[in-house]
């Protein structure tokens, strides 16, 4: 079936222009640069007249809970958010219940992709202080990455025997994702407020950034970047979080001439310490939410080139679970709905142009990762698209968000874009407010 989206605004590969697509079954056949005046040989004909189309956001980062911490969420549930909020691929982290530390755990972790998501899926390797040995294994067309916890976080993945890293970082056959925060610093960090606060057991979340310090922050990505320098490692640190990392990066703009890429997360560009005191614990996350001139240089770095691309660290807990301050109220927040509109207001905002946000959230991943055949509106691609209107003037408000946890810190944003229609591998997983029963992702696979 011929499916032909015609006059839409098309951004592109560091170009805007009014055009149309043509899909047909999976598959992009086409490409125009202009409107199409005779649509009559069309099985379907989307007018998207006023409408921006993308390459559909790749998120390399996120939480989907499954195995084993169903309650909060799932595949298919955060993949039918992803849907809605114009992501038609993820990668899922490890740290789940088991952890996605054995081969055999992987495989069983496809599988549920293959039921239950609406969008592209992959998932990560975990490692470990005991499981190095396996790293070697592991087919480069298949698995996206490692990820290691060079900071204790939701799972207890904590990876804290520097032989083992070394042996992680010169065995590895694929890019290692970091989280980098310096465990040793953080419980001195705890120690210190514990004495100043005459041994209560949780402070203020006001204070979490400063547990969780810049300094945390700085001297365990320092450390990863020595390591991937030593042995010639692939490395991608994750969440970069504070301005002070930023001293640690390249700011070259071409992703595909570096050995050592950054992401940012959309909780560290939308907020800061001054949101504490409105949404509380609903904003605290690992590594932590730190200053406005934090947010202010992270932002402007995206435009710069030292981060490369933008990811959610989409992470739902229940409401209950995020009561308590710096110390008991759980890590992590539910974003991948709003991640590419906000990006988009950020655009508005004048950080970066459209283009850029194209780049990061689309084009990069799939550089970054050797994804087959997505990331760019281009013949002969996956028809991974999506159409976002840049005059919708919406608030989010209780029942416009689809994560299973049931709330988002961003309830109450207003929001100028919208995302109006996702398509993936060609069909519509989303229109107008419904997910569309029915439609299954695919596996990503990578280029060697």
């Amino acid at each position: 079936m011929l499916t032909l989206i015609n006059n839409a605004t098309i951004v592109n590969e560091g170009r805007q222009y009014n055009g149309a697509v043509v899909i047909d079954g999976d598959y992009i056949i086409d490409v125009l640069e202009q409107p199409v005046a005779e649509v009559e040989h069309f099985d379907n004909v989307i007018d998207a007249t006023g409408l921006y189309l993308l390459p559909g956001v790749i998120d390399d980062h996120v939480h989907f809970r499954e195995p084993g911490l169903t309650y909060k969420a799932d595949i298919a549930t955060e993949s039918r958010t992803a849907a809605a909020g114009g992501v038609t691929s993820f990668m899922d982290m490890p740290n789940t219940v088991p952890p996605t530390t054995t081969p055999d755990l992987l495989e069983e972790k496809f599988l549920l992709g293959a039921e239950k998501s609406r969008v592209n899926y992959t998932f990560f390797f975990g490692a470990t202080n005991q499981n190095a040995y396996l790293l070697p294994t592991l087919d480069p067309t298949h698995v996206p990455g490692i990820k290691l916890f060079m900071g204790s976080s939701t799972g207890n993945m904590l990876v804290d025997d520097n032989d083992v890293l070394h042996e992680i970082f010169r065995s590895a056959p694929v890019l290692i994702m970091a989280h980098c925060e310096d465990q040793r610093i953080i419980e001195l960090n705890i120690a210190d407020f514990k004495r100043k606060y005459k041994g209560q057991n949780d402070f203020p979340v006001r204070y979490h950034s400063r547990i969780r310090s810049v300094e945390a922050c700085y001297e365990s990505s320092a450390k990863a970047i020595r390591l991937a320098k030593e042995t010639g490692a692939r490395l991608h640190i994750a969440h970069i979080s504070s301005a002070r990392e930023l001293e640690l990066l390249d700011d070259n703009l071409d992703i595909t001439q570096k050995q050592i890429t950054a992401e940012a997360c959309v909780a560290h560009l939308m907020f800061s310490t001054e949101d504490y005191d409105h949404l509380g614990a609903r904003i605290k996350c690992n590594p932590s939410i730190k200053t406005p001139e934090d947010r202010e240089a992270l932002r402007e770095a995206l435009a710069m080139g030292q981060i490369d691309l933008v990811a959610t660290d989409h992470a739902p807990h229940l409401l209950r679970e995020k009561e308590g301050g710096a110390l008991k109220a759980a890590s992590g927040m539910p974003m991948i709905q709003f991640s590419l509109v906000s990006m988009l207001e950020l655009s508005d905002q004048g950080y970066f142009p459209v283009e850029r946000v194209v780049e990061l959230m689309a084009h990069n991943p799939a550089r970054l990762y050797h994804i087959d055949r997505r990331g760019f509106i281009r013949k002969g691609y996956y028809a991974d698209l999506v159409l976002v209107d840049p005059a919708a003037n919406w608030q989010v408000l209780s029942g416009r968000y689809y994560t299973k946890c049931g709330w988002t810190p961003m309830d109450e944003r207003t929001f100028k874009w919208r995302v109006r229609r996702t398509f993936v591998n060609g069909k519509t997983a989303y229109a107008d407010g419904i997910v569309i029963d029915g439609v299954r992702g695919m596996a990503l696979k990578f280029n060697a």
